[in-house]
Formats: C-alpha cells, sequence, structure tokens
C-alpha cells in the first residue's frame, strides 16, 4: 500500500483515496486572471465531487527566450495566492527554482513543487524538505523513474517523508517528448503518490523558437490512460483562452471545457480503485504475470 499524504480531511494522496485535481494556469498573469480560473475550477471539482488544489507560478525561470514573460515575481506573486487561499478556501501549489525561496513560499504554499529541471538539485531538495510542506517533484525530462529514487532519499534524509513524484514525459529526439506509462507504476514502487501531468506531457520544448509548442489535443487521451493506471493526481494547467496566454498556452486546455474533460476521468478512477474494479484490476494483471 503506497503511502498516504493527507493535506485536508478531504484531500488525501495516495491509498484508494478519490483522484485529486491539480489544477490552474501556468503564469500568474494578473489577480483577475487567476482569481477568476480558481473560482471556475472550484465550482466545477465541487459539482463533480473531486479534491482539488489550486496552482500557478509567481516565476518561469526557465522560459525559453530572455524576452519571454516571467511573472509577477514572487512576493506580489505570492500576495495574489495567498488572496486565493484565503477567499476562495483552496489549497495552494506553486513552484520554487532557488533555495532561498523555499521558506519565504511555505508561508503561503501548501504543496511546494519542483522543476523537471531542477530534479536534482540537492541543495534545493533539502531547503524544501526542511519546509516539512508537501513536495511534489516532477520527474525530469532526461530521468529514468527508478533513478527517482535517490530525489526521494534526498528529501527522506532531510526530515520530510511528505513526497509526490510527477511524470510529465521524456525527451524524444529534439523539441519533442514522449510519455512511458510504464513510469507510473514504477515510481510508485518507491513508496510515494504518484500524479500525471497531462499538459507538460504534450508539451514541445522551445517547439516554436523563442518558446514552447504542444499538442493539447492529446491531453484528454494521456489523462484518461494515466488514470486508469491508478494515479493518485492528476496536473492540468487550464487557462480562459489558452490561445492568448502568455506561457504555454498551446499545451493548456480550454477553462470552459473542464467539467466535460473530468467526467470520464472520475468513472475510470471510480472504476479503479472501487471495491469492484479493484478486484477486476487485480485478477485481470495476476493472469497476465
Amino acid at each position: 500500500m503506497v503511502k498516504e499524504i493527507s493535506l485536508r480531511d478531504n484531500i488525501i494522496f495516495g491509498g484508494e483515496h478519490p483522484l485529486v485535481l491539480i489544477a490552474g494556469p501556468c503564469l500568474i498573469e494578473s489577480e483577475e486572471l487567476v482569481m477568476e480560473t480558481a473560482s471556475v475550477i472550484k465550482d466545477v471539482t465541487e459539482k463533480l465531487g473531486i479534491p482539488f488544489v489550486f496552482k500557478a507560478s509567481f516565476d518561469k525561470a526557465n522560459r525559453s527566450s530572455i524576452y519571454s514573460e516571467r511573472g509577477p515575481g514572487i512576493y506580489k506573486g505570492l500576495e495574489i495566492l495567498e488572496d486565493v487561499k484565503s477567499e476562495l478556501n483552496v489549497p495552494i501549489l506553486t513552484d520554487i527554482h532557488e533555495p532561498v525561496q523555499a521558506p519565504i513560499v511555505a508561508e503561503v504554499a501548501d504543496i511546494m513543487q519542483i522543476p523537471a529541471f531542477l530534479c536534482r538539485q540537492t541543495d534545493l531538495l533539502v531547503n524544501a524538505a526542511k519546509t516539512n510542506k508537501i513536495i511534489n517533484i516532477k520527474k525530469g525530462q532526461f530521468t529514468a523513474p527508478w533513478d527517482m529514487k535517490n530525489v526521494v532519499a534526498k528529501i527522506k534524509e532531510s526530515g520530510n517523508d511528505k513526497i509526490l513524484l510527477t511524470e510529465r514525459g521524456s525527451s524524444f529526439g529534439y523539441n519533442d517528448l514522449v510519455v512511458d506509462m510504464r513510469s507510473l507504476p514504477q515510481m510508485r514502487e518507491l513508496d510515494v503518490p504518484i500524479v500525471f501531468d497531462a499538459t507538460h506531457s504534450v508539451q514541445r520544448p522551445g517547439g516554436l523558437g523563442t518558446s514552447s509548442g504542444g499538442k493539447r489535443e492529446f491531453v484528454p487521451f494521456l489523462a484518461r490512460a494515466a488514470t486508469a493506471i491508478g494515479i493518485d493526481a492528476l496536473f492540468i494547467e487550464v487557462h480562459p483562452n489558452p490561445d492568448e496566454a502568455l506561457s504555454d498556452g498551446p499545451n493548456m486546455i480550454k477553462l470552459s471545457g473542464l467539467e466535460e474533460f473530468l467526467k470520464p476521468l472520475i468513472e475510470i478512477d471510480q472504476i479503479v480503485k472501487g471495491k469492484y474494479g479493484n478486484l477486476v484490476v487485480s485478477q485481470s494483471i495476476g493472469s497476465l504475470l
């Protein structure tokens, strides 16, 4: 049984608990956009009965071009996230890029995220772990799933065992990613809850020259496949108008389509994690071994 991590009474990662949705825009473009997006996601998830964590970045430090929009910065960004947290009563996930950011971000964030490019940065991992927050680590595009054991060890040896691991695709030649779904059960063997990032997995890094491209039409298919494996949380980026987003627009899904996007995932999750569903799945897998 995978370790369970409780964020709130109704948000528990791991075990046979319902799929948690981690969702929001890539970047904090404005307080108005962030609040609008968070409000809609909350309404949809409450209607569908899905646990929800809001995400948005105060700084995108790894943009393709020096001219790309990065966000409002740590202090203004955290102020906006704090408003979302208090006004809507939703937990917050945001990422950090430097060790010194960890204790500052911990004052607002419920989950601290380590970007894929930085998943092996020891000082960053150690400082994040010392905040005693839940740490979501995105598996590097260059990293084998079994090698994430070393990353997990860095967090645990720093006194924190509240760890999530996220699959977000692996480098496939130049300017493209591919998802090996085998990585999800392989990383679960490290006894941590597993997250699937469905929108970054369709990204084409640097594919537009000075920014990343993406194939958002494949997001629903990958999300369903990962949910059928039995993931603990789904990470997606949403935006009211992805084609006008300041970051990662090509791989974000449209906010107005979120409800229809989630409905089949709920059904799949219930089959996989339901009492009857578990019996069927375990027998089917067992018969193949």
